[in-house]
């Protein structure tokens, strides 16, 4: 569990998780659809989406550290996993499943990335959480909870942190390193 201040207890995670289960089974009207979590925090959270939602729709996993725009500079000692896409992308309804957008650096490697797997018929994207502050024009379709105007103040200079460990979730906001 982390130690940084916390915006979501155990019972805010569930909330957020049940609004974005209910979002997408509403917004997503396809028996192609296919969650793939960002390596690592949208991971778990496609994990848990996959088993609320209806049907068996497939889960797969992104790694994303050699897609960004930054890898030269931001990784001088990367932890790259692999991508594990073990269905067929060509023609699914794919949501893009990531815990926290911020700046959408991290969703446009992602959308590389997943281009390399064939040409879905639609990319969706689901946020565990919305923390604002864009530098690219990516928005997503599908939000778990949005951080209000005063807490993204409160937490400029820090990473949130999305622990989504059974019995002990949460989202906390801590200092960079």
């Amino acid at each position: 569990m982390s130690q940084g201040k916390p915006l979501l207890d155990r019972d805010g995670v569930a909330l957020a998780l049940s609004a974005l289960t209910t979002a997408i089974s509403t917004g997503v009207a396809s028996d192609r659809l296919a969650l793939v979590g960002v390596r690592r925090g949208g991971v778990p959270i496609a994990a848990r989406l996959g088993r609320s939602l209806p049907g068996n729709v497939p889960v797969g996993a992104i790694e994303i550290a050699l897609y960004r725009d930054d890898a030269a500079t931001a990784l001088p000692d990367p932890k790259i996993g692999p991508s594990q896409i073990t269905f067929d992308v060509e023609g699914r309804d794919v949501v893009l499943v990531d815990d926290v957008l911020q700046t959408g650096r991290t969703i446009r490697a992602a959308i590389d990335g997943l281009l390399d797997y064939g040409r879905p018929r639609r990319i969706w994207l689901a946020v565990f959480v919305d923390r604002g502050g864009r530098e690219l024009p990516i928005a997503p379709d599908f939000v778990g909870h949005r951080m209000g105007p005063e807490v993204i103040e409160a937490t400029r200079g820090t990473r949130l942190v999305v622990d989504m460990t059974e019995g002990t979730e949460s989202v906390t906001a801590e200092p960079r390193k």
